[in-house]
């Protein structure tokens, strides 16, 4: 990590600012809903309730026993949160998100150690449900398109199985969208800012008629890249470009029917963090017997000797640097943009029949579209190239794996509630009913090559996908020699229910159960581009299509005592499971199980100092069985190099245990301070790896397994000011976050850590400006990781290290060792806004 003079003064403001995201702003889903709230609190100088709909019903955020975190819209303004990966860098210190190396929209999300290293694959579940206006999203692919007019994002910490479904294991993510008003009104925003920043919206309430209410969102944001292609007409890197419209309408027939309906699309063009050589065989790696050279170790190998060396020497021109972010690549290579498209329709419907009966029901059917374009590695991933006399511009020797995929996935979901309350008792019950149909393909052709002319090297590009193979119309490796192409179809049933008996005025037990049935059917069409439907592999290959189905009840209970108005304590036990599936990147197309967990939390909540205090406390013990871990490898055959992905059920227990706690406080009025931090304490058994090679050779290791972008100990703090000025509506406000992170796991099997991280953000804002004719002016500027810090959020040892075993179990090949890379996080981003609210 990139250490500057300043780093005192951040390590000081970091200390002194531990926040939490719990940003003192009402949330709620109506109005009418928010009106009592507001009227409560305005009778005191205090922090402001806030209403969540974690139980499927709205509640108190401090009378709700469940540990969560919610960031309203002003905190995702405050925070210049546009997409989903702007919480990457720590808001919520129990959440971590991570992009995919490939390409930005495809997001790794977690939550309290629940993380999968590649959940990217058809037949590979998320550990951490998200939901947009109560439906389930079934892909991570698509999530960082732009966010609409998002009223508050709950983060629901701990295995919500009962209410939420499978896949939940590690928690929820819930946004919710702000819904029409039926009053005319709206608000206009744009803004620009440093590497061509830009961005406008628009968000349009119209008034109700005979009933109908509608409300049209738009938005537009751009970047360019941050790590420029040297490549004449070439993209560069961290660059996107996002459209998106949402139209939604609200019909209120009666008082006691609402239908919403809503349409959203969106198209993120976009690239991937620059790939850089962060050293250069950092292991010593060199011909000759393994234990001459212990730090050549791949992990869950056994080899005895190493060979293939020595190792090759860097290209001309290959920069390596680990200390800081390139703004330049070293070599241009091709480089198009990723994109991907979504698409949906949802329609909920409540039905307040009477205080004891609520009817709701929850129809969705959305779709992703994604390309992918990733060549952010160039000369800094295998294969690699020894320049000799044999490259010449006729014949030159290729180099630049560009890593092509697309997918295709199209969901249909279908939820129906009975909400409500008889007598003493709160309950909830539902019907749900999910149907995933996704396809992909894949290829990793080179783009580049080098050649010696008169003894000089000449780079130059190489035509790649020239094959007649088929593929997806107008996709990206379309004519490519395929790596894979998988087809899953996925169907899940379930039922559940939750009573909450309110014993006392004070003594709240709930009891809840869900039952699902899961059924997922998938096969390869494609692998190492062997066409399996027309040409079945070997029976050595031991290829079985996927055809799997599993059944689990997921109980929960919880106890909670309200010992005063202000202090809520409670203790709770929640169950989950994740869906197992099978690996598209193997050629057998090898299959896992679920994994289950067990969770038991104890809590509190508080207010103190008259309402100008809020302190939040949560410890936990998750143990996980059959723990879904990942082995990533490249594996070469011939002059062809595959992306190898085993994803295999850790036996034994893992275990995982947290400490969580947020502080809010208001000294005085207009002034906020906030704090939260979570201690993550992970251990995954370690696993027996079992190999055997062509000749009948085996080994067995012992390999030590990690949990990926997780870190021991995580914090977040923040400062909020408003200042009045004038007698009107008019106030200066300020702010200013800080967010610490230490150091983690990139990959299950690698003890390699990334860095540690400590990012700060501020924002100042001259607010409700009154221009006339109804309208509020605001104007901010705002920046983002305002100190410049330079950190690897994502290193990569495996070109450092001998290759995955392919047919000698004792011998490993050091041909293609290089050295580590990795991707540095974005660097600063400032700007200006300007909002016109009428």
């Amino acid at each position: 990590m990139i250490r500057s003079s300043t780093s005192l003064l951040r390590a000081s403001l970091c200390t002194a600012l531990l926040a939490s995201v719990s940003a003192p702003a009402l949330a709620s889903t109506t109005a009418e809903e928010q009106a009592p709230l507001e009227a409560a609190a305005a009778d005191d100088a205090g922090l402001a309730a806030i209403v969540v709909t974690a139980t499927k019903r709205e509640t108190n955020l401090q009378e709700t026993p469940i540990s969560m975190a919610v960031m309203s819209t002003e905190a995702l303004k405050d925070r210049h949160v546009s997409s989903l990966y702007d919480l990457a860098d720590g808001a919520v210190p129990s959440l971590r998100i991570a992009t995919f190396e490939a390409r930005q929209s495809a997001l790794t999300i977690g939550i309290r150690g629940i993380v999968p290293l590649d959940a990217n694959q058809p037949a590979r579940e998320q550990g951490v449900g998200i939901y947009v206006d109560g439906v389930y999203m079934g892909r991570q692919h698509g999530l960082n398109a732009a966010l609409f007019d998002v009223e508050r994002v709950e983060v629901l910490k701990g295995p919500q199985g009962t209410l939420f479904g499978r896949n939940t294991e590690g928690g929820a993510l819930s946004i919710v969208s702000k819904a029409p008003t039926g009053e005319f009104g709206g608000r206009v925003e744009a803004g620009i800012g440093n590497y061509g920043g830009r961005t406008a919206d628009f968000h349009l309430d119209l008034p109700k008629v005979a009933g109908f209410s509608v409300k049209l969102d738009g938005v537009i944001q751009h970047q360019d890249a941050t790590t420029e292609n040297p490549l004449a007409g070439q993209a560069g890197w961290n660059y996107y470009n996002r459209k998106g419209l949402r139209a939604a309408v609200r019909w209120q027939p009666t008082d006691t029917i609402t239908n919403d309906f809503a349409y959203d699309v969106a198209k993120d063009e976009n690239t991937p963090f620059y790939s850089q050589l962060l050293n250069y065989n950092p292991n010593s790696c060199a011909n000759g017997t393994q234990a001459s050279q212990p730090a050549c170790t791949l992990p869950g190998t056994a080899y005895t000797n190493l060979t293939g060396g020595p190792v090759k020497p860097l290209l001309p021109g290959v920069v390596v640097n680990g200390d800081s972010r390139m703004k330049d690549a070293d070599i241009g290579v091709p480089q198009q943009v990723s994109v991907d498209k979504t698409h949906g329709f949802t329609n909920s419907l409540k039905w307040h029949l009477s205080d004891e009966l609520e009817l709701r029901s929850i129809t969705a059917w959305r779709g992703v579209d994604a390309t992918q374009w990733d060549n952010s590695g160039g000369a800094h991933r295998p294969p690699l190239v020894n320049l000799t006399a044999a490259c010449t511009l006729a014949a030159p020797c290729a180099f630049s794996r560009y890593s092509l995929a697309d997918l295709r996935q199209r969901q249909f979901s279908q939820e129906v509630q009975a909400v409500g309350t008889v007598g003493s008792i709160d309950y909830v019950a539902g019907l749900f009913y999910f149907n995933e149909h996704v396809s992909d393909d894949a290829a990793t052709p080179s783009s580049m090559g080098v050649a010696l002319v008169g003894g000089t090297p000449t780079y130059v590009t190489i035509p790649f996908c020239t094959a007649s193979t088929p593929a997806f119309v107008d996709s990206a490796v379309n004519g490519c020699s395929i790596d894979r192409a998988s087809e899953v179809w996925s169907k899940s049933y379930a039922a559940y229910g939750q009573l909450t008996w309110n014993a006392t005025d004070a003594l709240h037990i709930t009891v809840g159960g869900r039952y699902t049935h899961d059924k997922k059917k998938g096969v390869l069409h494609y692998s190492r581009n062997v066409n399996y439907d027309l040409t079945p592999p070997a029976a050595s290959v031991g290829y079985k299509p996927l055809d799997a189905t599993w059944n689990r009840f997921n109980p929960m209970a919880t106890v909670a005592y309200d010992v005063s108005n202000d202090l809520h304590v409670y203790a709770k036990y929640a169950t989950g499971y994740r869906a197992g599936g099978a690996s598209s990147r193997t050629s057998n197309y090898q299959a896992f199980d679920p994994e289950d967990v067990k969770s038991y939390e104890v809590g509190l909540k508080s207010d103190f100092w008259g309402g100008r205090g809020r302190f939040n406390l949560a410890g936990y013990i998750m143990d996980r069985k059959d723990s879904q871990v990942d082995i990533s490898s490249i594996q070469f055959v011939g002059t062809s190099s595959f992306n190898n992905l085993v994803t295999i059920n850790a036996p034994g227990t893992t275990k995982i245990r947290g400490i969580e706690a947020d502080l809010t406080v208001e000294p005085i009025d207009g002034l906020t301070l906030n704090a939260s931090y979570a201690y993550t304490y992970t251990k995954i058994p370690p696993v027996l790896i079992t190999a055997t090679d062509t000749a009948g050779r085996s080994t067995s290791v012992y390999q030590q397994f990690y949990i990926v972008f997780t870190p021991r100990n995580a914090a977040s703090g923040s400062i909020d000011y408003a200042l009045p000025i004038g007698g009107g509506d008019t106030k200066l406000k300020f702010h200013f976050d800080g967010n610490y992170s230490q150091a983690t796991q990139a990959f299950d099997q690698f003890v390699t850590k990334n860095d540690s991280s400590l990012i700060f953000n501020g924002r100042v804002s001259l607010a409700d400006v009154d221009v006339g004719y109804g309208r509020n002016l605001t104007l901010s500027i705002w920046g983002r990781n305002l100190f410049n810090e330079q950190y690897v959020f994502r290193r990569d040892p495996s070109n450092s290290l001998p290759a995955a075993p392919t047919s000698n179990v004792t011998t490993g090949s050091i041909a293609n060792v290089l050295g580590d890379y990795g991707n540095f996080n974005a660097p600063r981003t400032y700007g200006v806004e300007a909002s016109i609210k009428f």
